[in-house]
């Protein structure tokens, strides 16, 4: 192939994707890695990219590399500084770690960050980036479903709050490390859509007996053997229909994007679906490539 005009990272805690782009913003080449975050310490982070990308770098040239998610965490390669809402999603100033390499030139996207209720946000600010590219005329919510899922409201271009909820992380620590793990289906055993439907209701409309309905969990397996399908899906389903209460206020009659096409991104339609609301769902690795690529055009402005 030829040589990389420039390269886009998303970095996240588990995984390093990468793309070499030419001047257009196409994409030339990808490659990925499990090189995230969390097995890395600061002086690994060069050697990691590199691995990935050596071969795209014009040997006569300075390729810069515009880097996105938890490379710029405090405890990553080099603390980017978070940017404060509302504000457009990504901006400067870009965090610059040293490199050894003579062939690239790293810039990290700051985060955002918001005071009151106070609430932050690393990566997800490029993805929302990728949807304005878009739909520069965008005026709505955009949710990000994840370990730690965002909804944040957006605005003539800017982001003007947002809102973060650990259902990711919540399930996992309930479904593999509480008590009712003794009653769940593994992963690979698939959603029971009703199961998870009734719990997305039960919990959306009736957010105070959440507590109580998660240990009805391990109560029915015991007396009325519930099936560990329907167990795994109704947590799930507890779980998101707890986030939607907590967020209603945000997507209540808006215009709702859901960032995320694959099997969570499908979840989060049918929760809204439930609840007489719809959304449009668009690929997350799609927005974060179109967010970073409209993301060079601030590196200019941030070097002058």
């Amino acid at each position: 192939m030829t040589y990389a005009f420039r390269i886009a990272a998303d970095w996240g805690t588990s995984n390093l994707r990468v793309f070499a782009l030419d001047e257009g913003g196409g994409v030339l080449a990808e490659a990925s890695s499990d090189d995230g975050m969390g097995r890395l310490t600061p002086a690994q982070y060069e050697p990691a990219l590199m691995a990935l990308i050596g071969g795209w770098l014009d040997p006569a040239r300075v390729t810069p590399v515009l880097v996105c998610g938890m490379a710029g965490a405090r405890q990553g390669w080099i603390e980017a500084a978070y940017r404060a809402v509302p504000c457009a999603p990504v901006g400067g100033p870009f965090a610059r770690p040293k490199v050894e390499s003579p062939l690239i030139e790293v810039f990290i996207v700051p985060g955002l960050s918001q005071a009151e209720p106070a609430d932050v946000m690393r990566g997800e600010e490029t993805q929302i980036a990728g949807v304005l590219a878009g739909r520069p005329g965008f005026s709505g919510v955009v949710c990000l479903p994840g370990t730690h899922s965002k909804w944040a409201v957006i605005r003539e271009g800017r982001v003007e709050r947002f809102l973060t909820l650990m259902t990711g992380e919540l399930f996992a620590l309930l479904s593999a490390q509480s008590v009712l793990r003794h009653g769940m289906a593994d992963d690979g055993e698939g959603m029971d859509t009703d199961a998870f439907a009734a719990a997305v209701r039960e919990t959306a409309t009736e957010p105070a007996g959440f507590a109580a309905s998660l240990f009805r969990l391990r109560a029915e397996n015991l007396l009325e053997g519930l099936a560990p399908r329907a167990a795994r899906s109704r947590l799930s389903g507890l779980l998101i229909g707890i986030e939607m209460a907590s967020a209603r206020a945000l997507w209540q009659d808006e215009p709702t994007l859901i960032v995320g096409t694959g099997p969570l991104g499908r979840l989060y339609a049918t929760a809204l679906t439930q609840l007489g609301a719809s959304a449009e769902a668009v690929s997350g690795e799609a927005m974060a490539l179109a967010g970073l690529t409209r993301a060079f055009a601030n590196i200019e402005e941030d070097k002058s």
